[in-house]
Formats: C-alpha cells, sequence, structure tokens
C-alpha cells in the first residue's frame, strides 16, 4: 500500500482529494491548520501546521511517504495578516522541501496557480510564459515553485498551475455569485461578460494529481477545462438551469475597474488583483502539454462546473451559513461593499 501525506487535506480541494487517493488503494495522512473530522480505515488526520519544523520533522521520520501532494496554501482574500500567507505557502512549502530531500521522499505533485500572471496574452499561456505575478498570493505561489524545482534531481516536483477549482461545495467569492443567482437579481459583469475565463472541474485535477505522482521527473503542466465560452454566456447557462428570474447585466469596464481597485485599497471589498483579472479579462492555459503527456482530458466544461457548484449551495444554502472554522472555500466570503450592487439588483 502506498503511502502520501495531503497538506492542506481538510481544504476544499484536499478533502476531495484524499477520499480519491484512499479510494484508489493509498493510505493517507492528511495534515491542516484546521481540525479533521474524516474517519477512514486507512486515512490518519493530523491538526498541524507545516511551518513546525519539528513536527514535521517527526511526522516524516514516523512514516515513510511514497507521494506528497502539497495542496495547503492560505488566500489573500481568507486573512488579513499577509505575512501569515507568506509563511505559510513559502516558508511551509521549503519545510516540505527540506523534509522531502532528508527523508527520500521520490515525488511531489504541487498544486499551483494561474495567479502567476495578471494580464491578458490574448492567447492561451503556455508553461514557457514567464510568470508576473503581482499580488502577495500568486508571489507566494512563484516562491513555491522555485523551492520545488530546485529540489531536481533528488526530488521529482511536478507543478499543476490550476485556474479556479470547482465542484459541488466550492465556495468562497463564488457564494457571493451563487447568493444573487438563488435570489433572481441581477448578476453584473464587467464590458459586457465577452472575456473568457477557464476554470477546472476538481475531479478532472485530481485525475492529473494521479497521474502526476508517477511522472518520476520534475515538469510543470498547465490544466483547465476546454472550450472555454465568455463570462456572458457561462452565467446564463447557469441561471437558466437554475430556473431564477436572475438575469445577466453590465458594467462598464473602466468605471468598473476602477471601484473595485478604489474598494479593495479601502478595506471594503474581498476582490484583489486576482479578481479583476477574472472579472475583467481573458484568460486561458494551453493544456496541450498535460493532455499529451499523461493522455487526460478535461470531463466538463466551464458552464457544467459552475452549475454544479452551485446546486450545492442552492441545496446547503441554511447550512453554509452558519458555517464557522473551516477553510476558505468551505464558506461564503464576506460580500463588503459589494453588498451595494445587491441591493442595486
Amino acid at each position: 500500500m502506498k503511502k502520501a501525506l495531503i497538506t492542506g487535506g481538510t481544504g476544499f480541494f484536499g478533502s476531495l482529494l484524499k477520499t480519491a487517493l484512499v479510494e484508489k488503494g493509498y493510505f493517507c495522512v492528511s495534515i491542516d491548520l484546521e481540525k479533521d473530522d474524516a474517519v477512514c480505515e486507512n486515512l490518519l488526520t493530523i491538526q498541524g501546521d507545516i511551518r513546525n519544523g519539528e513536527q514535521m520533522n517527526e511526522l516524516f521520520k514516523t512514516h515513510k511517504f511514497d507521494v506528497i501532494f502539497h495542496c495547503a496554501a492560505i488566500l489573500a482574500h481568507a486573512v488579513k495578516d499577509k505575512n501569515h500567507l507568506w509563511t505559510s505557502n513559502v516558508n511551509g512549502t521549503q519545510i516540505i522541501a527540506d523534509m522531502a530531500r532528508k527523508f527520500n521522499v521520490a515525488n511531489i505533485v504541487f498544486t499551483s496557480s494561474n495567479c502567476l500572471w495578471a494580464q491578458n496574452f490574448h492567447r492561451p499561456v503556455l508553461e514557457t510564459d514567464i510568470p508576473n505575478p503581482v499580488e502577495i498570493y500568486g508571489k507566494s505561489k512563484l516562491e513555491g515553485e522555485k523551492i520545488l524545482l530546485a529540489c531536481s534531481p533528488q526530488v521529482n516536483s511536478v507543478i499543476i498551475r490550476c485556474p479556479t477549482i470547482i465542484d459541488s461545495g466550492r465556495l468562497g467569492l463564488l457564494a457571493i455569485l451563487f447568493e444573487f443567482i438563488d435570489e433572481g437579481r441581477k448578476v453584473w459583469v464587467v464590458g459586457g461578460g465577452e472575456n473568457r475565463y477557464q476554470f477546472i472541474y476538481a475531479q478532472d485535477l485530481i485525475t492529473a494529481c494521479l497521474k502526476a505522482a508517477g511522472h518520476n521527473r520534475t515538469d510543470i503542466f498547465n490544466i483547465g477545462s476546454e472550450n472555454v465560452k465568455t463570462f456572458k454566456e457561462v452565467y446564463n447557462y447557469v441561471i437558466q438551469k437554475a430556473g431564477t428570474k436572475a438575469r445577466v447585466a453590465s458594467l462598464p469596464k473602466k468605471l468598473a475597474i476602477f471601484a473595485m481597485k478604489t474598494a479593495y485599497a479601502l478595506g471594503l471589498s474581498p476582490l484583489g488583483p486576482y479578481q479583476y483579472k477574472m472579472i475583467a479579462e481573458d484568460f486561458e492555459f494551453d493544456i496541450s502539454k498535460i493532455k499529451q503527456t499523461f493522455n487526460w482530458s478535461p470531463t466538463m466544461t466551464n458552464e457544467e462546473i459552475l452549475y454544479k457548484a452551485y446546486q450545492y449551495y442552492h441545496d446547503n444554502r441554511n447550512d453554509i451559513d452558519s458555517r464557522t472554522n473551516v477553510s476558505a472555500h468551505k464558506q461564503a466570503a464576506k460580500m463588503g461593499v459589494i453588498r451595494l450592487l445587491k441591493w442595486m439588483s
């Protein structure tokens, strides 16, 4: 039985990944800052901090891991303490890398991010494009990549650059969108909503992670959905399937971006530089490399993925509203000044 370490195992994606790994016959050790109530015969859950070198050394000394799935990350909109974000995402990754070298763990799979960029390329982004993050989360992910790449050839690190990961249960900032749809309000897009922004279905990412665990060399891959439609088309699809009175409405692009930047700078909105890009620009990864290397293909489109996540929100809204002490993606983000848009809707 192969043994895997999952960092961030109580998070949205980590929770799904550990379930899939156990089903595939792995013995999984999950570590997270949050308490994990999952119970399974081949699962050990630990409430801990990957920045704690002594705790991590003891963990690696006790368990001989075949692979590490490094999913732990603090999001920019989830915390006010930026030092906590940086040390968790960067120093924590350094400790994971050090432990892998010290205890001869052969493979690390790291979920990186499209936050490495904030510009519109007007074409699909390649693995060879030079990252240029503009905010702390993207910068922390880039530093994490550099740390893991430096482990080669002693440790094989497969870096998977992910757009927004969505499945049933994904909330966070998406919960704001879902609330507008569920209540039949105007769903606002910027500049007509003609921009395209790629998602990835969590189950498709899990499939790729499992393949990456056996890649046995250091490599970087983009991942994402295919046949990416405009935001306007995706939202209209979800609204039609949801059967609510919601409708897509447009905000002038320049005015909307200025308002988002100002509100974020004043601490009145959860939407930061990454969200400006997502809401107003095109961004799509070229995924030909991962398709060819792993014989992998996405199984769901953006609109199908988003509707699945909305349906979960609709079915569990009362429970969602009362959640505390869970990861950022498992609870609804606070609207802040966005509530003004809700009153206008």
